[in-house]
Parts: structure tokens; sequence; C-alpha cells
């Protein structure tokens, strides 16, 4: 793996008024891995994903987007951003696969869309339309359209939310594929702990601070969890 850092984030800090919501946070994305990124909820999660795409600027400290101070970098076909299903539209009005995909790249670029579609394996529904299709064919439809532009990063929050646990599994398998296919870099949000641990390379913890950053197999242990998500907690594995 290259070991050239994509995301560079050193002693960010960041604060909604009065309330602190991160603490001096440092830690590297190297390009190729699969990061999880992992806390409980007002664990300043989505927090930093807006400050590493530019969306807010942390009150002290730095982000950088290959190489750049991300208030500095244009290049921004280069990271594709996939939101919480929650915070999308809901696809009552007749909009095809594609044309949702398209919405990316110039209409001159059919050709990236016909591959972001065979990427996510749903060429074969690229003329349904977006109400037709099942929670999980809808998130691989909006990573579709992320991968158009042919990103080098995809950030995706919380993609599983309100999916079934058979989409979930299948959706994982295809961001493995991406990271390993495509040699795509990916930073995924998540609150399944069994899911940070069976897929990803590298597990960062924040809960307002940096909690840890560490491969998967040293993440399980009950002290990492206890300071995450409170004393209480267990980790169980189940089969994928």
């Amino acid at each position: 793996m290259n070991q050239e850092p994509i995301v560079e984030i050193s002693d960010v800090s960041f604060a909604y008024q009065a309330e602190l919501v991160l603490k001096d946070i440092s830690f590297d994305v190297k390009r190729g891995e699969f990061l999880g990124l992992i806390g409980p909820n007002g664990s300043g999660k989505s927090t930093l994903l807006k400050i590493i795409l530019g969306l807010l600027t942390p009150q002290k400290g730095t982000v950088k987007l290959f190489g750049k101070k991300v208030q500095e970098f244009s290049h921004w076909h280069r990271v594709g951003y996939v939101p919480q299903r929650a915070a999308m539209q809901n696809f009552t009005f007749p909009i095809t696969v594609s044309e949702v995909v398209g919405m990316s790249v110039r209409k001159q670029e059919k050709s990236a869309v016909a591959q972001a579609l065979r990427d996510v394996e749903l060429f074969d529904k690229r003329n349904a339309l977006m109400h037709e299709l099942s929670g999980g064919q809808q998130q691989r439809v909006f990573i579709a359209r992320a991968l158009a532009t042919k990103p080098e990063l995809l950030i995706l929050d919380e993609p599983t939310a309100g999916v079934d646990i058979e989409a979930q599994v299948n959706f994982y398998d295809l961001l493995k594929k991406l990271n390993q296919d495509l040699h795509l870099t990916l930073i995924l949000v998540s609150h399944d702990i069994d899911v940070i641990v069976n897929e990803v390379t590298t597990v960062v913890c924040i809960n307002r601070t940096l909690i840890c950053h560490l491969p998967p197999a040293k993440f399980v242990r009950e002290d990492y969890l206890k300071e995450v998500y409170g004393k209480h907690v267990k980790f169980v594995v189940h089969g994928h």
C-alpha cells in the first residue's frame, strides 16, 4: 500500500458557539486505506466530515486533502461523498437511476455514468425509477453518483441507516470490492462496531477527542469500547 497521506488532520478543534465539539483531533488517512470512523451520538463524527469536506472551518488546526489545505483545495472531483440516507431526497417523483447518477457529471460523459453503475452492479437497473428500488439499491445508486467523477477518496456518512441486514452485508461487500479493485480510499462513519472490526483496515474512535487510531484487531478490547460507549457495552462478533 502506498503510504502517501490523502487526508491530514492536525490538531483540529471546533465549537458550535460555546459548546466544544472536537478537541485536538489529529490523524492521517493513507492512500488505499479503508478507514472506519466510530463514536457515540454527539461525538463529533459528522462535524469532522464537514470539516474534511470544507463545509466548516475549525477554530484551531488544519486539514489537508492531497497535500493542499482544504480551504485552497479545488479538485473536488477527486473526492466523492455519500451522505446519510435520512438527509437524502424522497424520490416520489419520476427520475431514473441513470439521471440520478448523471447529476454529478456533464451530459457528454454518459460513459462515466454507465461505468459507475457497472462498478456498483446496477447497470441493468439504469432505466428503472428510483422509487422502484429497495433501500440497499438506492444506496448503491448514490455511491455510483459519487463514483461517476472518478474520485480517489470516497466518504460515506452512516450509509446503511434504515437498510435491512442482508442489504447491509451486500453493501459492505461492495465497499470492500471498491477498495480492493478500484483502489479507492474510503472513510466510513458507522455506529456498527461489528462492521468496523470486520470490514475496515483502520479504526478511528472519537468522542470529542481522539480515543484511538489503530488496526481493527487491536480495537477489540473492552477498555476502548468503555471509553467510547460507556461501561455496559460488550462486543459480540456475528457471522458474516
